[in-house]
């Protein structure tokens, strides 16, 4: 098995997310997936993420839906290294079951999740709206063509390697922050092809996808480009909550806010909502955020 992919954006995806079951039965289940190509050499950590998520999707009935994870990124993975995932049965109630995935490179964790699942049940139902006069993503030129003719291989990884397409309704952040300095943005995004029908490869694919701009906010409120020289980040927790049942193949609007960044972190949070306004998913995450004095806007 190729452990690292390097395949088409979406085919990458899948395979990806389509863990081996070791067959292995001790207090733990044990799966195992591959890491997709990354330019630095990092596993992505949406990536790992929604293969922690699959792994737990496994050992819980097939009625029982996930509706939460909490997880934490411990070190940095390696994209030339397989991952192992150790899902610990902890709980099944009548109603709800949890289960703890940790995700380990050379016997090392890299990541330590938990997550609940829900059989589906009635009861009060309301939202927030989905914020008015979003410009369409019809309108909003793909990162493709905003980063056209840029021979770099971080970009032209952003532009046609990654297997969403992502549509910053404001200018993006990659090479410079336009406007005024906000801690708030929106994105568009959905998957470059169609998905198969399955539900939980979408909730997976969605916990992917939840990980790629959610700090934004925080660098675009201090005037800070991805390309900041000695920018460092890093991912610290992850929180999702499903809240409804979206396809990912079909547009989403990706609302995010930075509420606070104080002593090298920084901390975001995200709505996720279908293309007529239903709120599928809710996001926060905190991160390490260091940047030389010179690179922060004034």
């Amino acid at each position: 098995m190729t452990e690292k992919i390097r395949a088409k954006p979406l085919d990458g995806l899948l395979t990806a997310l389509d863990l081996t079951d070791t067959g292995a039965r001790t207090n733990e289940d044990i799966f195992t997936g591959p890491s997709q190509w990354m330019p630095q050499g990092r596993v992505f950590g949406g990536q790992v993420l929604a293969q922690s998520i699959t792994a737990a999707m496994r050992t819980v009935d097939e009625d029982r839906i996930v509706h939460s994870m909490h997880g934490y990124f411990l070190r940095p993975g390696n994209i030339d290294k397989p991952i192992t995932f150790a899902v610990d049965r902890i709980h099944d109630g009548r109603s709800f079951a949890t289960r703890r995935t940790q995700a380990y490179q050379d016997g090392t964790p890299i990541l330590s999740l938990i997550a609940s699942f829900q059989t589906e049940d009635d009861g009060l139902d309301h939202q927030i709206d989905m914020p008015a006069s979003i410009p369409q993503p019809e309108d909003i030129p793909s990162t493709a063509e905003r980063l056209e003719g840029i021979d770099h291989p971080v970009a032209r990884f952003w532009a046609t390697e990654r297997p969403f397409d992502m549509r910053h309704v404001d200018s993006p952040i990659y090479l410079s922050v336009e406007g005024r300095p906000v801690g708030h943005q929106a994105v568009w995004m959905k998957t470059l092809g169609t998905l198969p029908d399955d539900p939980n490869l979408h909730r997976a694919a969605l916990a992917y996808a939840s990980d790629y701009t959610i700090l934004e906010p925080i660098y675009r409120r201090h005037g800070i480009a991805w390309v900041t020289p000695g920018l460092k980040t890093a991912s610290l927790d992850h929180a999702m909550w499903w809240h409804r049942f979206g396809r990912v193949d079909e547009w989403m609007l990706y609302v995010q806010e930075s509420p606070s960044a104080h002593g090298g972190r920084g901390l975001s949070l995200g709505r996720i909502y279908s293309r007529d306004g239903v709120l599928l998913a809710s996001v926060a995450q905190e991160g390490m955020v260091r940047v030389p004095s010179s690179g922060r806007a004034s």
